[in-house]
């Protein structure tokens, strides 16, 4: 299928531009700063100015993957319900334009990111390459497809960590990858419920079936929700286990918005736009974060 034809001004490709971007997706570094949070580093101001500026990095990286994802799959996009009126797919912001925005953002995120930490630029190229990786290659691989794009979400904690100096804690490392699985074999299931296998929008996806995937579901939801209670009670601070009720809570709903209302398909948008699901981060932060603060204080076991 040629370009789409749609009508250009400037203003309109300064809006495509930036919705090419993704500005939404940006969310998902909001994994940089768990590193921060549980290592109480928060309190301090030059570590929260980094992992801000870390941040700000891995957005302008993910954003120039974004956009040699969509220019890969522009032909894929306009076969699919939403897709198609991505910026790229419908022609709004042209092809040439939109790989200058890809070198320039490109360029700007690798110079901040080594004036920042020459470890960080190289946790962020690792980052770049697998989502690299997974568009020229491991996107059409049954299983591991989700397994490399789950790896993102764990470059961005170890990035978090490493801008802030602090180790990398092993019980973070678990959440996190299992957290990552669980939402990717979520957004599979939802792809596949919402368009079905043999759309032509994702090739792999007829290599799953809903059954698999309940199956893939059911194994990394236990393993996320084990290794998160395991770190509330082995951690350093086991007040942490007052925040599994939200957890818990938090899965339960995003599994029931996957089945009964279509969502998950795009994880940042269903996080940010269900007010059950809101609720629920704004009521972990409230309960972790005085945890946190009255860690040295607290008495070292629960009554």
């Amino acid at each position: 299928m040629s370009e789409a034809i749609v009508k250009r001004t400037p203003v309109t490709i300064v809006k495509a531009a930036i919705e090419q971007l993704r500005p939404k997706q940006w969310a998902k570094n909001v994994f940089l700063f768990p590193a921060l949070i549980f290592s109480g580093e928060f309190l301090s101001v030059e570590p929260s100015v980094r992992a801000l500026v870390g941040f700000a990095c891995f957005s302008l990286l993910a954003s120039s993957g974004y956009i040699f994802n969509d220019y890969l799959d522009r032909e894929a996009d306009r076969k699919h319900p939403k897709k198609r009126h991505r910026p790229i797919a419908s022609g709004a912001l042209p092809v040439p334009l939109a790989l200058v925005l890809m070198a320039v953002i490109l360029g700007t995120g690798v110079a901040v990111s080594y004036a920042l930490s020459p470890w960080f630029l190289a946790v962020g190229l690792l980052y770049l390459f697998t989502t690299l990786s997974y568009s020229f290659y491991f996107k059409h691989r049954v299983i591991l497809d989700v397994m490399v794009l789950s790896s993102g979400f764990v470059w961005r904690v170890v990035a978090g960590a490493v801008a802030i100096d602090v180790p990398v804690s092993p019980w973070l490392f678990l959440c996190t990858a299992f957290l990552a699985l669980f939402l990717g074999f979520n957004k599979r299931r939802a792809e596949l419920l919402h368009v079905g296998a043999h759309t032509g929008t994702r090739r792999n996806l007829a290599d799953y079936s809903p059954q698999m995937l309940e199956q893939f579901q059911n194994i990394v939801t236990g393993c996320t929700i084990l290794s998160y209670a395991l770190y509330t009670v082995q951690g350093t601070n086991p007040w942490m286990v007052l925040t599994i009720p939200w957890v818990l809570y938090g899965i339960f709903r995003y599994i029931y918005l996957v089945d009964r209302k279509g969502e998950g398909g795009a994880p940042d948008e269903t996080l940010l736009s269900d007010r059950p699901m809101l609720f629920t981060g704004i009521g972990y932060v409230l309960t972790s974060l005085p945890v946190l603060l009255l860690a040295d204080v607290l008495p070292t076991g629960l009554p």
